[in-house]
């Protein structure tokens, strides 16, 4: 069959039915797998937190992985149109279970980090491809039929994910939430190498590697200004601002360079458009505010609820399902009526009455009141992502379909990555000072010793129960009140017993020792058979220490619990701005146009005009 280098080969007209849905299948693991990794790795997070010891780093193990997938995305894009959507997608799997492997055998954070970057790498594969093969293999009357199948697939990776990350977690280690990728990618893998034609498309488009270069220097180093701890980096240090420069800079070059290339990664002229313009912002908003929402509700569910990280999974199951409910009601509704911007704000304004009452969440919120909660934040998020990409596509030519979506794309995981990014300064910062909020007036009354023992870097690091639901807290104060007598029994025993002028000299400067006790052991008066009247005196003393540490722990773990309350709906009171600026930008700024029955209502554009 000959092209020429601007047609597509029609796929839908040359293969069998069959062999499309056998393609479909092979897709579909592919995209399961990437879709599975961002729901299971949440859940398993505040182990990984207590493990790796990274809580100021802990959205960045999200970050990156968003980063490394989000620039890939246009990229693995063109690469498909020049080499088949096989070979990109095969190569996908091959690096997402690579970074996998390294990501379960990861010793650090920044270990983790590294690794959840190679697996976004791999990932971008598998989502640009996946979302690109339905077009080449269906008409677009015959593709919203089998689109439904991808929304399942999200549908049920959102559901299985975050029970099957807690049931690891607490059964395994948090490490197999990266292993368990090994037998769906490899059976994805080699279903694909057996089944899957090349699918090359027949384009012959240039990559803008200019672009792809100068989007990752100018988004990195403006990720990495807004998440490096700003206790330690202040906004306006050196590195800082450098960051910011840098950014700029190559922000600047990133749009000089897509002015100049023949198939750029993003196409400035479709921003003339102002249902594209609108589209993509909103996009942007909304991802942050929905990774805002999902990313942090396994660390409220832990440490403020006291839930496993099973139980916390399985909480976030209502979220994800009222999504998919939401998205699937929405759909047909627009289908029968014709209709989309009433829909998508009512999805926006759904969302505003969610996150309110996330924000009225407190310490004393058991894991149903997120529940209910979860549910009408997901109802609300359900239509907004498939209707901003229906209006997208429904208003730039068909010549740029595939360029439009992949930017939508682009801009929705940019928007996450930065979301990711900010709220994670906000609840360390946001953490840091609450606890030393909340821990004053029991440091006021703590000896100096102990206090010592819970700065605000260990306590933002320590979870008010661990997984298995032991109190890490009360143990290590108790542990450390035994240590304490045990030493003292030791030294007295010795210096009654043995007149040890150490012992006698360690005794003088305890204060733990009452003043008539010091003098009957420095005058030598006590001797050895008034050793077990002495001992069991500090058997009582010790039985009442360890009560009050328990009392301690107890109101240190309250403490926790607030300050972690506190800054976690810091962030929803803070996603509400962003919601409502999307609300506003929808009903002032989005014309309606009627949806187009057939892709030839607009001309095509050739490219360079």
């Amino acid at each position: 069959m000959s092209t020429s280098p601007h047609e597509r080969i029609d796929y839908a007209e040359t293969l069998p039915h069959r062999t499309k849905i056998i393609i479909l299948v092979g897709v579909m693991l592919g995209l399961f797998l990437s879709a599975l990794d961002q729901t299971i790795v949440s859940t398993a997070m505040p182990a990984i937190i207590k493990d790796l010891q990274g809580l100021d780093y802990v959205a960045w193990t999200s970050t990156a992985y968003l980063l490394a997938s989000t620039t890939m995305v246009p990229i693995y894009g063109k690469l498909s149109d020049l080499f088949g959507r096989r070979i990109v997608l095969l190569t996908g799997i091959a690096v997402f279970l690579l970074g996998s492997i390294l990501c379960g055998i990861s010793q650090d954070i920044f270990q983790l980090i590294g690794f959840r970057v190679l697996q976004g790498l791999g990932a971008a594969a598998l989502t640009s491809t996946a979302f690109a093969i339905p077009a080449d293999l269906f008409s677009p009357a015959e593709r919203p039929r089998y689109m439904g199948l991808f929304g399942a697939v999200f549908g049920l990776s959102s559901i299985i994910g975050p029970f099957l990350g807690g049931f690891l977690t607490d059964s395994l280690s948090w490490r197999w939430v990266f292993y368990v990728n090994m037998p769906i990618g490899i059976l994805a893998f080699f279903f694909i190498l057996r089944t899957m034609p090349t699918l090359a498309s027949g384009i012959k488009a240039a990559i803008d590697w200019a672009g792809a270069g100068t989007l990752v220097l100018s988004v990195v180093p403006l990720l990495l200004a807004l998440t490096l701890d700003k206790e330690i980096h202040a906004w306006d240090s050196p590195l800082i601002i450098g960051l910011f420069a840098m950014a700029v800079v190559f922000g600047a070059l990133f749009l000089y360079a897509e002015t100049k290339a023949a198939s750029p990664i993003i196409k400035l002229s479709l921003f003339k458009d102002q249902i594209f313009s609108v589209t993509m912002f909103t996009s942007f908003l909304n991802g942050a505010a929905f990774f805002g929402a999902f990313l942090f509700l396994s660390l409220f569910l832990v440490n403020v609820s006291g839930v496993s990280a099973t139980e916390a999974g399985t909480a976030q199951i209502p979220l994800m399902l009222s999504f998919v409910v939401g998205s699937i009601v929405a759909s047909q509704l627009v289908a029968r009526t014709g209709r989309y911007k009433p829909f998508i704000l009512f999805g926006f304004g759904t969302m505003l009455i969610g996150f309110y009452f996330m924000t009225q969440l407190n310490v004393d919120s058991k894991s149903r009141d997120v529940v209910w909660r979860m549910l009408i934040l997901g109802l609300g998020l359900g239509p907004t992502i498939p209707l901003l990409n229906l209006a997208m596509q429904n208003a730039v030519p068909f010549a740029y379909l595939g360029t439009a979506v992949a930017n939508r794309q682009f801009f929705q995981q940019l928007g996450q990555a930065t979301g990711a990014a900010i709220f994670g300064v906000i609840l360390t910062t946001t953490l840091t000072a609450q606890i030393k909020v909340e821990m004053k007036p029991i440091f006021d009354t703590m000896p100096i010793a102990y206090q010592q023992q819970f700065d605000s870097a260990t306590l933002r690091n320590s979870l008010s129960a661990d997984v298995t639901g032991n109190q890490s807290i009360e143990g290590a104060m108790i542990n450390g009140v035994n240590t304490q007598f045990d030493a003292l029994t030791t030294q007295i025993t010795a210096a009654v017993r043995d007149g040890d002028p150490a012992a006698k000299a360690a005794i003088a400067a305890n204060p733990m020792v009452p003043d008539e006790l010091k003098q009957g052991i420095a005058s030598g008066a006590l001797t050895a058979a008034a050793l077990p009247k002495i001992l069991d005196g500090f058997t009582t003393a010790r039985e009442t220490a360890v009560k009050e540490a328990r009392s301690t722990a107890t109101d240190i773990g309250l403490a926790i619990k607030r300050a972690f309350a506190r800054s976690i709906t810091q962030i929803y009171n803070d996603a509400i701005w962003l919601v409502a600026l999307s609300f506003l930008l929808i009903i002032f700024l989005l014309p309606e146009v009627p949806l187009r029955k057939t892709n030839r209502d607009i001309e095509p554009v050739l490219e360079g005009e």
